[in-house]
Protein backbone atom coordinates (compact mmCIF):
# COMPACT_ATOMS: atom_id res chain seq x y z
CA UNK A 1 0.00 0.00 0.00
CA UNK A 2 1.40 3.38 -0.99
CA UNK A 3 1.95 5.93 1.71
CA UNK A 4 0.85 9.55 1.52
CA UNK A 5 4.44 10.59 0.83
CA UNK A 6 4.79 8.05 -2.00
CA UNK A 7 1.52 9.19 -3.57
CA UNK A 8 2.70 12.78 -3.39
CA UNK A 9 5.97 11.85 -5.10
CA UNK A 10 4.06 10.10 -7.91
CA UNK A 11 1.79 13.13 -8.30
CA UNK A 12 4.82 15.44 -8.54
CA UNK A 13 6.48 13.12 -11.08
CA UNK A 14 3.36 13.20 -13.26
CA UNK A 15 3.27 16.98 -13.02
CA UNK A 16 6.96 17.17 -13.97
CA UNK A 17 6.41 14.86 -16.95
CA UNK A 18 3.52 17.01 -18.17
CA UNK A 19 5.63 20.13 -17.83
CA UNK A 20 8.49 18.48 -19.76
CA UNK A 21 6.05 17.55 -22.52
CA UNK A 22 5.02 21.20 -22.71
CA UNK A 23 8.62 22.37 -22.84
CA UNK A 24 9.68 19.82 -25.45
CA UNK A 25 6.58 20.40 -27.55
CA UNK A 26 7.10 24.15 -27.54
CA UNK A 27 10.71 23.74 -28.61
CA UNK A 28 9.91 21.24 -31.37
CA UNK A 29 6.99 23.13 -32.79
CA UNK A 30 8.71 26.52 -32.66
CA UNK A 31 11.61 25.02 -34.59
CA UNK A 32 9.43 23.14 -37.08
CA UNK A 33 6.75 25.60 -38.13
CA UNK A 34 5.36 28.98 -37.52
CA UNK A 35 2.44 28.67 -39.92
CA UNK A 36 0.50 26.02 -38.02
CA UNK A 37 -1.03 28.42 -35.53
CA UNK A 38 -4.07 30.06 -37.08
CA UNK A 39 -5.38 31.00 -33.67
CA UNK A 40 -5.31 34.53 -32.32
CA UNK A 41 -2.69 33.79 -29.66
CA UNK A 42 -0.03 31.18 -30.09
CA UNK A 43 1.28 29.00 -27.26
CA UNK A 44 4.19 31.32 -26.52
CA UNK A 45 1.88 34.30 -26.06
CA UNK A 46 -0.54 32.27 -23.94
CA UNK A 47 2.24 31.23 -21.56
CA UNK A 48 3.75 34.72 -21.51
CA UNK A 49 0.36 36.25 -20.62
CA UNK A 50 -0.82 33.56 -18.23
CA UNK A 51 2.48 33.27 -16.40
CA UNK A 52 3.53 36.93 -16.49
CA UNK A 53 3.44 37.19 -12.69
CA UNK A 54 5.68 34.13 -12.29
CA UNK A 55 8.02 35.24 -15.07
CA UNK A 56 8.41 38.69 -13.50
CA UNK A 57 8.82 37.26 -10.00
CA UNK A 58 11.05 34.23 -10.54
CA UNK A 59 12.52 34.55 -14.02
CA UNK A 60 13.14 38.26 -14.64
CA UNK A 61 16.91 37.74 -14.80
CA UNK A 62 16.69 34.88 -17.28
CA UNK A 63 17.75 35.58 -20.85
CA UNK A 64 14.85 34.70 -23.17
CA UNK A 65 15.35 32.08 -25.88
CA UNK A 66 16.08 28.39 -26.29
CA UNK A 67 13.45 27.44 -23.70
CA UNK A 68 15.19 29.12 -20.78
CA UNK A 69 12.05 30.93 -19.56
CA UNK A 70 10.08 27.67 -19.62
CA UNK A 71 12.89 25.93 -17.78
CA UNK A 72 12.77 28.66 -15.15
CA UNK A 73 8.99 28.29 -14.82
CA UNK A 74 9.50 24.55 -14.51
CA UNK A 75 11.99 25.13 -11.67
CA UNK A 76 9.27 26.98 -9.75
CA UNK A 77 6.41 24.63 -10.62
CA UNK A 78 5.43 24.28 -6.98
CA UNK A 79 4.77 28.04 -6.82
CA UNK A 80 2.72 28.47 -10.01
CA UNK A 81 -0.66 30.13 -9.85
CA UNK A 82 -3.73 28.38 -11.22
CA UNK A 83 -3.74 30.92 -14.05
CA UNK A 84 -0.20 30.01 -15.05
CA UNK A 85 -0.86 26.27 -14.84
CA UNK A 86 -3.95 26.72 -17.00
CA UNK A 87 -1.93 28.74 -19.52
CA UNK A 88 0.68 25.96 -19.70
CA UNK A 89 -1.96 23.30 -20.29
CA UNK A 90 -3.78 25.49 -22.81
CA UNK A 91 -0.52 26.01 -24.70
CA UNK A 92 0.15 22.26 -24.56
CA UNK A 93 -3.31 21.56 -26.00
CA UNK A 94 -2.65 24.01 -28.85
CA UNK A 95 0.67 22.35 -29.55
CA UNK A 96 -0.93 18.93 -29.51
CA UNK A 97 -3.50 20.06 -32.10
CA UNK A 98 -0.75 21.56 -34.26
CA UNK A 99 1.37 18.42 -34.05
CA UNK A 100 -1.65 16.28 -34.94
CA UNK A 101 -2.37 18.51 -37.95
CA UNK A 102 1.27 18.39 -39.06
CA UNK A 103 1.40 14.62 -38.67
CA UNK A 104 -1.75 14.25 -40.76
CA UNK A 105 -0.36 16.61 -43.40
CA UNK A 106 3.02 14.85 -43.49
CA UNK A 107 1.39 11.43 -43.81
CA UNK A 108 -0.98 12.49 -46.59
CA UNK A 109 1.72 14.40 -48.49
CA UNK A 110 4.60 11.96 -47.88
CA UNK A 111 4.84 10.76 -51.49
CA UNK A 112 4.48 14.29 -52.86
CA UNK A 113 7.21 15.55 -50.54
CA UNK A 114 9.50 12.76 -51.75
CA UNK A 115 8.65 13.36 -55.40
CA UNK A 116 8.82 17.16 -55.53
CA UNK A 117 10.64 18.38 -52.42
CA UNK A 118 13.29 15.81 -51.53
CA UNK A 119 16.06 18.37 -52.05
CA UNK A 120 14.40 20.99 -49.81
CA UNK A 121 15.74 21.48 -46.30
CA UNK A 122 12.90 21.20 -43.72
CA UNK A 123 12.06 24.19 -41.54
CA UNK A 124 10.86 27.76 -41.77
CA UNK A 125 7.98 26.78 -44.07
CA UNK A 126 10.23 25.63 -46.92
CA UNK A 127 8.45 22.30 -47.40
CA UNK A 128 4.96 23.81 -47.50
CA UNK A 129 6.27 26.43 -49.94
CA UNK A 130 7.65 23.65 -52.12
CA UNK A 131 4.32 21.81 -52.06
CA UNK A 132 2.57 25.09 -52.87
CA UNK A 133 4.85 25.66 -55.88
CA UNK A 134 4.04 22.15 -57.11
CA UNK A 135 0.32 22.27 -56.28
CA UNK A 136 -0.74 21.38 -59.82
CA UNK A 137 1.20 18.10 -59.60
CA UNK A 138 0.34 17.25 -55.96
CA UNK A 139 -1.95 14.29 -55.24
CA UNK A 140 -5.60 14.79 -54.35
CA UNK A 141 -4.93 13.28 -50.89
CA UNK A 142 -2.31 15.92 -50.17
CA UNK A 143 -4.52 18.71 -51.51
CA UNK A 144 -7.36 17.55 -49.27
CA UNK A 145 -5.06 17.39 -46.23
CA UNK A 146 -3.86 20.94 -46.89
CA UNK A 147 -7.46 22.07 -47.19
CA UNK A 148 -8.40 20.26 -43.95
CA UNK A 149 -5.49 21.68 -41.98
CA UNK A 150 -5.98 25.23 -43.23
CA UNK A 151 -9.61 25.18 -41.96
CA UNK A 152 -8.50 24.72 -38.36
Amino acid sequence: MATYKTKNIFREERKMKKMMVVIMSLCVVMLMVGFAFAEEKGPVEIVADGCSKEINTYCKGVTPGEGRILACIFAYQDKLSNRCEYALYDAAAQLERAITALTYLANECRNDLKAYCSDVKPGEGRLINCIDKNMEKVSSRCKQAIKDVSKK
